[in-house]
């Protein structure tokens, strides 16, 4: 199980950016060391925005997460002003590509692949 996954992200795009990430279902939650950073949850995983000047942001390297409620999911980003691309169904279900404030990718798909035989 992946607890968190850290990110780096501007100051000037920190609310953005955890207005982003409550749309899709994430929360603030307390950073336990007071390390400078903001923490966010859903379901138990969290995303750790890590505050740079210089944010290193790759180029194809994303976030995937599961938004049961993909639609209405890409419709408030986009109604928030997010880029979001759907792309081509895999094992059956939508998903798309939401660019989050500062460049990171994040794939949204409606269910996780099936568990390997």
């Amino acid at each position: 199980m992946l607890q968190h996954a850290g990110i780096e992200v501007k100051p000037a795009d920190l609310d953005e950016t955890v207005a982003f990430f409550s749309i899709l279902g994430f929360s603030l939650v307390p950073d336990p060391f007071d390390g400078g950073f903001t923490w966010l949850e859903c379901a138990g995983t969290q995303i750790h925005l890590m505050h740079e000047d210089a944010p290193v942001v790759p180029s194809r390297a994303h976030l995937a997460v599961v938004c049961p409620q993909i639609d209405a999911a890409l419709a408030r980003l986009q109604e928030h002003g997010f880029e979001v691309e759907r792309r081509r169904e895999h094992w059956g279900e939508p998903r798309a590509i939401a660019i989050a404030p500062g460049g990171h990718r994040v794939e949204l798909m409606k269910a996780p692949p099936p568990r390997a035989a």
